[in-house]
Parts: C-alpha cells; structure tokens; sequence
C-alpha cells in the first residue's frame, strides 16, 4: 500500500522576474509557502507563466530573482521549458 503524499498549497501571484538583460512581470505559482523558506539548502519547487519567448530565455538564463507579489525576492534555478511553451519550471531559495 502507497503513502498518499501531502499536498502542499499553491501559492499564486503576480511578480517581477529580473534575469540577463530582462526585467518584466510575469504570473507564478509556487508550491509551498515561500515565507516560510529560510536561507539553507532547503528549495520550494513552481513555475512561472509569461510569452513563450520569456519562458524559454529564463531556461537558457538558469538563474534567475523573482521578485513575489508581496516584495520577497528570491533566486530561482530555471530547471524546464518545452519549446514554444509560455511556462517555465523552477526551483527557488532563498
């Protein structure tokens, strides 16, 4: 018998995503609570959704700060994108 795992909560938002040459809104989502989020290895996983030609600049980028609706900036590892997709994957930490 499977464990069902726990859900965690999405946490979705309008923010500022800064990387290479690029400084633009786009809508995220993240899984988890990012105010929770310390300094340490600990990372929340989400996506970010903008035109497709952002989403796959961010991927090419890697790194990247998204900026929460809130004022949180955190730095995101873009870990995902399929070609002429408007979302991209990541990973963010403090």
């Amino acid at each position: 018998m499977t464990r069902p795992r726990k859900q965690l909560p999405a946490h979705l938002g309008s923010g500022e995503l800064r990387f290479g040459g690029f400084k633009g809104e786009v809508d995220y989502e993240v899984l988890g609570e990012p105010s929770g989020l310390r300094l340490g290895p600990l990372r929340l996983r989400g996506s970010l959704t903008a035109t497709a030609e952002i989403a796959a600049d961010a991927f090419r980028a890697g790194e990247a700060e998204l900026k929460l609706e809130d004022g949180q900036p955190f730095r995101i590892t873009v870990l995902g994108h399929s070609t002429g997709s408007n979302v991209a994957y990541f990973e963010m930490r403090r």
